[in-house]
């Protein structure tokens, strides 16, 4: 009976080390290595996301709405 024991802690331990390797395995993971950042594994499989440039001042619309209300506040002078 003792040895039951050990042998169903001995499996369990077992296919409690393989689950959490396989685990470890699936999820990729980006790392610091040598001062350079790797990326995971699925890298390449990865859809890209492309953002178009934007005007580099952010708030052009902000800046020509107070343009305009000055405009008109002038010509009311």
């Amino acid at each position: 009976m003792k040895g039951s024991n050990i042998s169903h802690r001995s499996w369990r331990a077992l296919l409690l080390g393989m689950g959490t390797v396989a685990l470890l395995g699936l999820t990729g993971c980006q790392i610091d290595a040598g001062g350079q950042s790797l990326p995971s594994p699925y890298y390449l499989t990865d859809d890209v996301q492309y953002f178009p440039a934007g005007p580099e001042f952010k708030l052009s619309r902000e800046a020509a709405q107070q343009k305009a209300y000055a405009q008109e506040q002038a010509a009311q002078r």
